[in-house]
């Protein structure tokens, strides 16, 4: 009898939503009015669903006015702000393409972006850490013929509220009247690792029904209040974040402007959140935390980890110590908008922690070999492709790129290793590009990662490939310590001894504080090889005698 092939189709009785995000947001506000829909701490701001409806009103009808067209783009570029979310929905209304633009950006990425999107009207913070976004924006603009105009929000947001004035209700009724579900409206770039970033265009209906059924997944209702300290500009932000809350009258509760562990934990604390999010350097963050103890949440039942793979006993402090019983793990990318997979929250518990769950509703999922695109049967590691309503349109001005990421059969490529098993759950087991050959032998990082977590002094551990002489490619380990304790690479390799195959075991060990890590909370592997081959290179002697 032949396996059964690594294919599962979401099959589901709830159907899509065929609207637009500001239909959806009409309806949640008409219900449940008087519910409080944002929540955003570091300044102080509070809003019903009747108020935030009121303040899309307002900025939509000043887009109008500004001469922002269905189609045009408009980018934004600040923090996690109550006037992000805003805009957010405002620009849906009026059908303007938002293009969010990462808060990490230089001057350099800022100038691509709004060059390859055709940004027209860029909303902007006037500064966030250490970067001056109006000097910045100053220095690239003379470059930008298209960009038409810059609004700060520190100092013109009212004007544009106050823009609307001038417009009518009908004017904006009649715009939201021409909208389709189908129509684009975000462009999400890429992290751009391997050069310029790509923009993921997205439509209503992409990222409408994604933030809609991970809710659901996570059973939301108008009683819940998820913490999302998550940056907006990210799907995870805007898409699970604000569509998954909003699409069910749930409260949006933002602790500040980027992450930090100790305000999501009063956050938490002080606004009695149902529902946490985070990658899982976010959780360990918040876990270690002095204060823990002190501010150890009382009200959460669910959250989402996603973002990169969570260490199995990262994610049995989350439910133990954080009393998250009902937290899920989404696995997806940008560009399928972005879950594809999600485990659910009476999963079993070892479904729970150690894969990313099952296909999402209306969306099917495939397990190929690179090589040949053959489908490979249960069990077996190859490549997760996903179909469905969730996948984008494209690239934005990128036909060659998008051909190379969805096959003529309409299958977003994800370029990430998985295994499917017999009940349909996915375990991802690491990148394509990541993965080890060692001496003809794959080595999945993930699989020592999880073991290295298991060490109790190890508080986060990353594993990567590097040069070696005998072998062509060794194994190396980056790993923080635990507050308080010490450890060393000799210790680290005796662990390892007898407990997992020898030729996983890591020849190289790099005991560092803190990672290298993108604006979002994920590890850059591609940093950390680039410093290791670099210090291996400075040591070379030594290198190919431990290789």
């Amino acid at each position: 009898m032949r396996p059964a092939p690594s294919y599962a189709h979401g099959t589901s009785t709830t159907p899509l939503l065929g609207e637009t995000i500001g239909d959806n947001l009409r309806r949640t506000a008409e219900r449940v009015p008087d519910r409080e829909a944002l929540v955003v701490r570091a300044q102080g701001f509070r809003a019903t669903y009747r108020e935030l409806w009121d303040h899309t009103t307002r900025i939509a009808r000043g887009l109008i006015a500004l001469g922002v067209q269905r189609g045009d783009r408009v980018g934004i570029w600040s923090p996690n702000r109550w006037e992000w979310v805003v805009l957010q929905y405002a620009s849906a209304r009026v059908g303007a393409v938002l293009v969010n633009i990462n808060p990490a950006y230089k001057t350099a990425e800022l100038e691509y972006v709004l060059g390859q999107a055709g940004v027209s009207v860029l909303v902007l913070a006037k500064a966030f850490r250490q970067s001056d976004y109006v000097g910045m924006l100053a220095e690239v603009r003379p470059r930008l013929p298209g960009l038409r105009d810059a609004i700060v929000i520190d100092d013109d947001w009212d004007k544009l509220a106050g823009a609307g004035g001038f417009v009518t209700a009908q004017a904006l009724d009649e715009r939201e009247a021409t909208l389709q579900f189908d129509d684009p409206i975000n462009l999400q770039y890429t992290s751009g690792t391997t050069g310029f970033p790509k923009g993921a265009t997205l439509t209503h209906h992409n990222i409408l029904n994604n933030g809609y059924f991970v809710a659901e997944a996570c059973g939301y209702t108008e009683a819940d209040r998820v913490c999302i300290p998550v940056p907006f500009y990210h799907c995870f932000g805007m898409v699970m974040g604000n569509l998954g809350c909003t699409s069910h009258g749930a409260c949006m509760v933002i602790p500040g402007e980027a992450f930090e562990p100790l305000a999501v934990l009063e956050t938490v604390r002080a606004e009695r959140c149902t529902s946490l999010y985070g990658v899982p350097t976010m959780f360990i963050a918040e876990l270690d935390h002095p204060r823990f103890a002190e501010l150890r949440p009382t009200t959460l039942r669910t959250g989402i980890m996603a973002g990169s793979p969570c260490p199995v006993e990262v994610m049995r402090r989350v439910q133990t110590d954080m009393g998250m019983r009902e937290v899920t793990i989404c696995y997806g990318m940008t560009e399928t908008s972005p879950v594809s997979t999600q485990s659910g929250t009476d999963d079993p518990l070892d479904k729970r922690v150690a894969t990313v769950g099952r296909v999402h509703p209306h969306v099917e999922v495939k397990i190929v070999d690179p090589e040949s695109g053959a489908i490979v049967p249960r069990g077996a590691p190859g490549e997760l492709c996903t179909r469905g309503y969730s996948v984008m349109l494209g690239y934005w001005q990128n036909d060659a790129a998008t051909r190379t990421a969805i096959d003529a059969s309409g299958w977003m490529h994800t370029g990430d290793l998985a295994t499917m098993d017999a009940e349909g759950y996915v375990n991802i087991v690491g990148r394509i590009k990541d993965m080890i050959i060692r001496g003809g032998e794959n080595v999945y990082p993930r699989e020592i990662e999880e073991f290295l977590h298991t060490h109790p002094d190890v508080a986060e551990a990353q594993v990567i490939g590097v040069p070696s002489e005998r072998y062509g490619v060794g194994v190396l380990a980056w790993v923080r310590p635990r507050a308080g304790a010490t450890l060393d690479g000799a210790a680290l390799e005796a662990y390892c001894r007898g407990k997992i195959a020898t030729y996983k075991v890591p020849r190289f060990w790099r005991i560092a504080l803190e990672f290298p890590m993108t604006v979002t909370g994920k590890v850059q592997k591609y940093r950390m090889r680039e410093i290791a081959v670099e210090e291996l290179g400075l040591h070379q002697a030594a290198a190919t005698k431990m290789a």
